[in-house]
């Protein structure tokens, strides 16, 4: 008796155990949102995607309205192609903007839809034109350090260049210098 007991439990804490671990793997795998709904495809061109990737959520509103289906890159045009799928229940005008958004500091990165204002809705196929690419934090940190470079080195330019004094403005119209200096004089 006492041997199937203990069998039931070591048998229990296994089970547990692989339940957690798969519970784990589809979250780091951020597959642990799957949906069975319906959905449509929309696809976005942007300049840059940063850290973006597949099964990213796409959210408007802060709600998840859908993934990103897959990433792939245009050779004509030189563009990151991300195709997302939206869930059929959410539908948006044929004029909505996109953005890559970052949750956070330094989060996961997802698209933020933004609706338009058309009487049409997106189909299965459109394309997304209004695109706002990723902001990537390494790029802003060099922009950052380059204008600093800048602002010092004219802030020593100026400091060795010997101060000019600059030029009297001239006269609106003939004999202004005198009333002017007959008014100043008179102050």
């Amino acid at each position: 008796m006492k041997k199937t007991a203990l069998d039931f439990w070591v048998g229990l804490f296994v089970v547990l155990g692989f339940v957690a671990l798969l519970f784990l793997a589809l979250k780091a795998g951020n597959m642990s949102s799957l949906s069975f709904q319906q959905t449509y495809a929309v696809k976005l061109k942007f300049d840059n995607i940063g850290g973006l990737k597949a099964r990213a959520p796409v959210k408007s509103a802060g709600v998840t309205v859908g993934r990103v289906g897959s990433i792939g890159f245009d050779a004509n045009t030189y563009q990151a192609v991300v195709t997302i799928d939206i869930d059929k229940q959410y539908q948006f005008p044929k004029d909505s903007s996109a953005k890559i958004l970052t949750s956070g500091l330094l989060g996961e990165q997802y698209i933020g839809l933004e609706p338009g204002g058309d009487d049409q809705m997106l189909k299965n196929g459109d394309t997304i034109t209004m695109t706002q690419s990723a902001v990537v934090l390494e790029n802003l940190i060099g922009q950052f350090l380059y204008n600093k470079a800048a602002d010092s080195g004219a802030s020593k330019s100026s400091a060795a260049a010997p101060a000019v004094p600059a030029p009297a403005p001239a006269p609106a119209f003939p004999g202004a210098a005198s009333a002017m200096g007959a008014s100043g004089a008179a102050q």
